[in-house]
Protein backbone atom coordinates (compact mmCIF):
# COMPACT_ATOMS: atom_id res chain seq x y z
CA UNK A 1 0.00 0.00 0.00
CA UNK A 2 1.16 3.49 -0.83
CA UNK A 3 -0.08 6.54 1.03
CA UNK A 4 0.51 10.00 -0.41
CA UNK A 5 0.27 12.77 2.18
CA UNK A 6 -0.04 16.41 1.16
CA UNK A 7 0.68 18.78 4.03
CA UNK A 8 -1.18 22.07 3.55
CA UNK A 9 -1.47 21.92 -0.25
CA UNK A 10 -2.23 25.28 -1.84
CA UNK A 11 -3.02 24.66 -5.51
CA UNK A 12 -6.21 22.76 -6.34
CA UNK A 13 -5.00 21.62 -9.76
CA UNK A 14 -1.98 19.90 -8.19
CA UNK A 15 -4.14 18.08 -5.67
CA UNK A 16 -6.53 17.04 -8.43
CA UNK A 17 -3.67 15.70 -10.54
CA UNK A 18 -2.25 13.81 -7.54
CA UNK A 19 -5.71 12.37 -6.87
CA UNK A 20 -5.71 11.12 -10.44
CA UNK A 21 -2.31 9.45 -9.86
CA UNK A 22 -3.77 7.84 -6.74
CA UNK A 23 -6.80 6.63 -8.69
CA UNK A 24 -4.60 5.10 -11.37
CA UNK A 25 -2.26 3.37 -8.93
CA UNK A 26 -4.44 2.50 -5.94
CA UNK A 27 -2.50 4.82 -3.64
CA UNK A 28 -4.45 6.47 -0.83
CA UNK A 29 -4.53 10.27 -0.58
CA UNK A 30 -4.23 12.12 2.74
CA UNK A 31 -4.76 15.90 2.93
CA UNK A 32 -3.57 17.82 5.99
CA UNK A 33 -5.26 21.17 6.61
CA UNK A 34 -5.21 24.03 6.18
CA UNK A 35 -5.93 23.57 2.49
CA UNK A 36 -5.51 26.45 0.07
CA UNK A 37 -8.86 25.55 -1.51
CA UNK A 38 -12.13 23.77 -0.87
CA UNK A 39 -11.91 20.14 -1.97
CA UNK A 40 -15.18 20.61 -3.80
CA UNK A 41 -13.42 23.33 -5.85
CA UNK A 42 -13.99 23.01 -9.60
CA UNK A 43 -10.25 23.08 -10.29
CA UNK A 44 -9.66 20.05 -8.04
CA UNK A 45 -12.50 18.14 -9.66
CA UNK A 46 -11.46 19.18 -13.17
CA UNK A 47 -7.86 18.04 -12.65
CA UNK A 48 -9.06 14.73 -11.22
CA UNK A 49 -11.68 14.41 -13.94
CA UNK A 50 -14.00 11.51 -13.31
CA UNK A 51 -11.49 9.55 -11.20
CA UNK A 52 -12.55 10.81 -7.77
CA UNK A 53 -14.70 7.75 -7.06
CA UNK A 54 -11.50 5.66 -7.32
CA UNK A 55 -9.63 7.69 -4.68
CA UNK A 56 -9.53 6.68 -1.04
CA UNK A 57 -9.35 10.15 0.55
CA UNK A 58 -8.60 11.13 4.15
CA UNK A 59 -8.60 14.71 5.50
CA UNK A 60 -6.99 15.83 8.78
CA UNK A 61 -7.31 19.07 10.72
CA UNK A 62 -3.54 19.27 11.31
CA UNK A 63 -0.32 17.28 11.18
CA UNK A 64 -0.68 16.13 14.79
CA UNK A 65 -4.02 14.48 13.97
CA UNK A 66 -2.44 12.80 10.95
CA UNK A 67 0.39 11.27 13.03
CA UNK A 68 -1.96 10.32 15.89
CA UNK A 69 -4.08 8.29 13.46
CA UNK A 70 -1.34 6.90 11.21
CA UNK A 71 2.00 6.92 13.00
CA UNK A 72 5.22 7.19 11.02
CA UNK A 73 6.08 3.64 9.95
CA UNK A 74 7.24 3.55 6.32
CA UNK A 75 7.35 7.35 6.17
CA UNK A 76 9.48 9.20 3.61
CA UNK A 77 9.52 12.99 3.33
CA UNK A 78 10.14 14.57 -0.06
CA UNK A 79 12.00 17.85 0.00
CA UNK A 80 14.41 19.77 -2.17
CA UNK A 81 16.45 20.31 1.01
CA UNK A 82 17.36 16.62 1.42
CA UNK A 83 20.88 15.34 0.81
CA UNK A 84 19.70 11.86 -0.18
CA UNK A 85 18.20 11.01 -3.56
CA UNK A 86 15.01 8.95 -3.79
CA UNK A 87 16.80 6.21 -5.72
CA UNK A 88 18.88 5.51 -2.60
CA UNK A 89 15.77 4.66 -0.56
CA UNK A 90 14.37 1.19 -0.06
CA UNK A 91 10.73 1.64 -1.00
CA UNK A 92 10.14 -2.09 -1.46
CA UNK A 93 8.47 -2.60 1.92
CA UNK A 94 4.77 -3.38 2.03
CA UNK A 95 3.56 0.01 3.32
CA UNK A 96 5.16 3.24 2.16
CA UNK A 97 4.05 6.75 3.01
CA UNK A 98 5.25 9.61 0.81
CA UNK A 99 4.82 13.02 2.43
CA UNK A 100 4.98 16.28 0.48
CA UNK A 101 4.74 19.87 1.68
CA UNK A 102 2.95 22.91 0.36
CA UNK A 103 3.94 24.25 -3.02
CA UNK A 104 5.39 27.56 -1.83
CA UNK A 105 7.35 26.44 1.26
CA UNK A 106 7.63 22.65 1.27
CA UNK A 107 7.49 20.68 4.49
CA UNK A 108 7.87 22.43 7.85
CA UNK A 109 11.46 22.53 9.13
CA UNK A 110 10.42 20.79 12.35
CA UNK A 111 9.30 17.72 10.38
CA UNK A 112 12.43 17.75 8.22
CA UNK A 113 14.60 17.86 11.34
CA UNK A 114 12.64 15.17 13.20
CA UNK A 115 12.81 12.82 10.20
CA UNK A 116 16.14 13.93 8.70
CA UNK A 117 17.17 10.35 7.91
CA UNK A 118 13.91 9.85 6.00
CA UNK A 119 14.15 12.94 3.78
CA UNK A 120 14.54 12.37 0.06
CA UNK A 121 14.93 14.58 -2.98
CA UNK A 122 14.46 14.19 -6.70
CA UNK A 123 17.71 15.03 -8.52
CA UNK A 124 17.51 18.09 -10.76
CA UNK A 125 19.66 20.86 -12.13
CA UNK A 126 20.91 23.21 -9.45
CA UNK A 127 19.52 26.21 -11.39
CA UNK A 128 15.98 24.82 -11.04
CA UNK A 129 14.12 25.33 -7.75
CA UNK A 130 11.78 22.33 -7.83
CA UNK A 131 9.48 20.13 -9.84
CA UNK A 132 5.73 20.61 -9.87
CA UNK A 133 4.19 18.90 -6.83
CA UNK A 134 2.00 16.58 -8.88
CA UNK A 135 4.98 15.50 -11.02
CA UNK A 136 7.06 14.79 -7.92
CA UNK A 137 4.26 12.73 -6.37
CA UNK A 138 3.85 10.71 -9.57
CA UNK A 139 7.58 10.02 -9.84
CA UNK A 140 7.79 8.73 -6.27
CA UNK A 141 4.54 6.78 -6.44
CA UNK A 142 5.66 4.89 -9.54
CA UNK A 143 9.16 4.34 -8.17
CA UNK A 144 7.59 2.80 -5.07
CA UNK A 145 5.41 0.54 -7.22
CA UNK A 146 8.46 -0.44 -9.26
CA UNK A 147 10.46 -1.35 -6.16
CA UNK A 148 7.51 -3.27 -4.74
CA UNK A 149 7.18 -5.25 -7.98
CA UNK A 150 3.61 -4.05 -8.36
CA UNK A 151 3.79 -2.40 -11.81
CA UNK A 152 3.06 -5.64 -13.65
CA UNK A 153 -0.09 -6.16 -11.60
CA UNK A 154 -1.35 -2.69 -12.46
CA UNK A 155 -0.48 -3.17 -16.13
CA UNK A 156 -2.29 -6.49 -16.29
CA UNK A 157 -5.36 -5.02 -14.67
CA UNK A 158 -5.47 -2.13 -17.13
CA UNK A 159 -4.90 -4.48 -20.06
CA UNK A 160 -8.00 -6.42 -19.12
CA UNK A 161 -6.13 -9.54 -17.99
CA UNK A 162 -6.83 -11.07 -14.59
CA UNK A 163 -4.79 -9.66 -11.74
CA UNK A 164 -2.10 -11.79 -10.15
Amino acid sequence: MIDIVLVEPEIPNNTGAIARTCACTGARLHLVKPLGFDISDKAVKRAGLDYWHLVELFVYENIDEYFAKNGDEGLWLLTTKANRSYYEADLSVENVTLMFGKETKGLPEELRMRYAERCLRIPMRKEARSLNLSNAAAILCYETLRQQGALDTIHLQTAGAPSI
